[in-house]
């Protein structure tokens, strides 16, 4: 079997957390709590590229927020 992470062929979503957080996540498992799907379903390579475009600051939001 195939990890659903690296499947090449399925279908991806771009999820983000409460703390602008990005993760590449299969369509086909259940979004995790916490999480929220920011672009997809579409191709692993459309997210990873979304995902790139998006998360600029790898800090917690927490830590780059203005007061």
């Amino acid at each position: 079997m195939t990890n659903p992470f690296e499947d090449l062929d399925a279908r991806y979503c771009a999820l983000v957390n409460g703390e602008d957080q990005y993760s590449l996540w299969p369509a086909s498992i259940e979004v995790p709590a916490g999480w929220a799907v920011a672009h997809g379903p579409a191709g692993r390579q459309e997210c990873v590229e979304h995902i790139e475009a998006n998360w600029t600051d790898m800090r917690p939001a927490r830590d780059h927020r203005a007061p």
